[in-house]
């Protein structure tokens, strides 16, 4: 009995310490499921870049599709607790770690996903080392400095609670994001 109690006391014991090394999912507290539709310029390296853009952003998950003018998708970029993956017009696939260090690679540029979907709602991302905070007399975000990222908050009307634009300088891209829908807690 007594062998038998040390050999379950081990067992637990290199199970518990293999939990250790996992990495939590990437859920992201307080952001809520949304859904966005929009068109993002990129402007780097003495090059350009504009499409269409759908984002349904999840708890632990990421879609994103760019698209042509004419609606074929150009890149499909999906990211979780496993990492970020790109799957381009031609089927190609690309991975990283994150979508940040995969949009570098692949195209470039980097896309601040993870600052970005509170920016859209118009807040700063919690924990972020924010600086330079702007706001209007209504007190919504007009400008915000997040680490390397300068974002300009651009209201479509002087009620608006949201952005409709984002004008994002950081040290390797100019992101102009223009949101055309953004629904909250879609599936």
């Amino acid at each position: 009995m007594t062998v038998l109690f040390r050999c379950c006391a081990a067992l637990c014991a290199v199970l518990l310490s293999a939990c250790a090394g996992i990495s939590p999912p990437r859920a992201v507290d307080g952001v809520p499921a949304f859904e966005l539709a929009g068109r993002i310029v990129v402007r780097y390296q003495e090059r350009g870049f504009s499409s269409s853009l759908r984002w349904k952003q999840a708890p632990g998950r990421d879609d994103i599709w760019l698209a042509a003018p004419l609606g074929q998708t150009i890149a499909y970029l999906e990211a979780d607790a496993n990492g970020a993956t790109l799957t381009a017009s031609d089927q190609r696939q690309y991975r990283a770690s994150s979508i940040e260090s995969l949009t570098k690679s692949a195209f470039g540029w980097r896309f601040p996903v993870d600052g970005l979907r509170y920016w859209v709602f118009g807040e700063a991302a919690p924990g972020a080392a924010a600086a330079g905070i702007e706001r209007d007399d209504a007190r919504r975000l007009v400008r915000l400095q997040d680490g390397d990222w300068q974002i300009a908050f651009n209201y479509a009307a002087p009620d608006a609670t949201r952005p409709s634009r984002l004008d994002i300088v950081g040290n390797d891209a100019e992101i102009r994001l223009a949101v055309d829908s953004l629904l909250r807690d879609a599936p």
